[in-house]
């Protein structure tokens, strides 16, 4: 049953979304879009290998159903399409090292490709189709976050939450081929489980590991649902009790435009270079460049960090502690600029030690206020500035216009690493050469079968 226009004679936004994309193909986008779509599926699949150890990923995987045909990646386990993508999402933001869209202030490649490699192991997908929905997926879920997200809004409510299972239902909807019915009932019932608190920063708990899980998993159930028959409420982005009212309490805008004038939101994201919070990254980068003209940090005396009202304001950013565990302290700018400074490197080592002495007197002396220059510039740029007052009178200063993103040659570097560490040398390099080849790809699914432990003989010969 085709719907189409509203009572009030306009089309809904979620249709107008789904019917501006669904007959795309990889041939739309410029080959630096899809290298962008390659090198934040090694990223998304280098965090996961590497997180996968962690506590939270271990829970997610224990709560996995055995059975079906869906890879839970660096297992050898099995399960249904939306377990998989739970368990994958959250290891996959398990290192706080996710990629990272700074209007929407989202993290938007630890739902999509959890949510898209699930599906291709359910339904044969081409690899140009993997990439092609990757991208619609980004891109839809940027662009409502731009129009939804603010400052305020994000101190209670976790951005990736709120609009990245809408980005990942679409992305989904393409992937299977469903028509701008379903597509649109998709992104509807996705929109229902728009969720995540920001309670975690305050209280220490570890929910935020879960938030992109569940948005994964309830991606692939919107989908299947919408492919079964399920009619979602068309109205659900701007309707009276829809996303806008009930979180903005604004009225959304009349038109969200994906790849307005062959733009692609995906090129605005940046693969973070440490494992700590977006808003962190710039102020401890610029606080490396302090620590190579610091004799000793004894003669320390205060340090002022300045950065946009965005980060000064995003929950848990200005933390002075007590910190009760890592995860605090990755989303503390004062913390991560003092570790940067106690131990002149940025690394996860950082947040090891959360009792050194010498990083707890340096986060007391540290001010942390917002910087006019850097909140007109934001999110177009994430500049943030360290002035660091010495006893003697004497100051360093280092100020940054915007974060340095992690490069190619990083990202691929730290996926050989992780990639080799779980499956070994060989196989790292032949789950490399399939994710580089991906649109020539007859069956997508090679990619996540090859991330298994006992990878089958099929997805070895594919990328041989």
């Amino acid at each position: 049953m085709t719907i189409g226009p509203t009572v009030s004679g306009k089309v809904s936004l979620a249709r107008q979304m789904a019917r501006s994309v669904l007959a795309l193909d990889i041939g739309y986008f410029g080959p630096e879009v899809i290298a962008k779509a390659k090198l934040c599926l090694l990223d998304f699949l280098s965090c996961a290998f590497e997180a996968g150890h962690h506590p939270w990923s271990r829970q997610a995987v224990a709560i996995a159903q055995a059975g079906g045909g869906a890879t839970i990646i660096g297992t050898s386990q099995l399960s249904s399409p939306a377990d998989a993508a739970f368990a994958n999402a959250v290891m996959g933001h398990g290192l706080v090292r996710e990629d990272m869209h700074a209007a929407s202030i989202a993290h938007h490649g630890v739902v999509i490709w959890p949510a898209l490699l699930a599906l291709s192991e359910q339904t044969p997908l081409r690899g140009a189709t993997l990439l092609t929905a990757a991208v619609i997926g980004y891109e839809t879920g940027a662009r409502i976050g731009r129009a939804l997200l603010t400052s305020d809004l994000a101190r209670l409510y976790r951005p990736t939450g709120l609009v990245a299972p809408l980005g990942a239902a679409l992305a989904g909807s393409f992937a299977l081929d469903l028509s701008e019915d379903e597509a649109t009932s998709a992104i509807a019932i996705a929109a229902n489980t728009s969720s995540g608190l920001n309670e975690w920063p305050h209280a220490g708990g570890s929910d935020m590991y879960f938030h992109p899980g569940f948005a994964a998993g309830n991606a692939i159930k919107a989908v299947g649902l919408a492919a079964a028959g399920a009619f979602g409420s068309e109205t659900i982005i701007e309707g009276e009790a829809g996303l806008f009212a009930a979180y903005r309490r604004q009225a959304a805008p009349d038109s969200i435009a994906l790849f307005p004038d062959g733009e692609c939101e995906i090129m605005a994201v940046y693969n973070k270079p440490v494992p700590a919070c977006n808003f962190a990254q710039t102020a401890a980068q610029a606080a490396l460049r302090v620590s190579h003209e610091l004799a000793n940090t004894d003669e320390i005396d205060r340090i002022v960090i300045r950065a946009s009202e965005a980060a000064v304001r995003y929950p848990g950013c200005d933390s002075m502690g007590p910190y009760r565990n890592a995860l605090q302290a990755k989303m503390s700018i004062p913390f991560s600029v003092a570790a940067t400074l106690a131990r002149g490197e940025i690394e996860e080592e950082n947040y090891s030690e959360l009792g050194d002495t010498d990083i707890v007197r340096l986060v007391a002396v540290t001010e942390l206020e917002a910087g006019a220059g850097f909140t007109a510039a934001f999110p177009g740029r994430q500049g943030a500035e360290v002035t660091v007052h010495l006893r003697g009178g004497r100051s360093i200063r280092h100020a940054l216009p915007d974060v340095i993103a992690a490069t190619p040659s990083d990202i691929r570097a730290r996926f050989r690493s992780s990639a080799t560490t779980v499956l070994g040398e060989d196989r790292a390099h032949r789950l490399e050469e399939l994710i580089d080849d991906c649109e020539q790809l007859g069956n997508a699914g090679d990619i996540a079968a090859q991330c298994r432990l006992n990878a089958p003989e099929r997805a070895l010969r594919s990328a041989s």
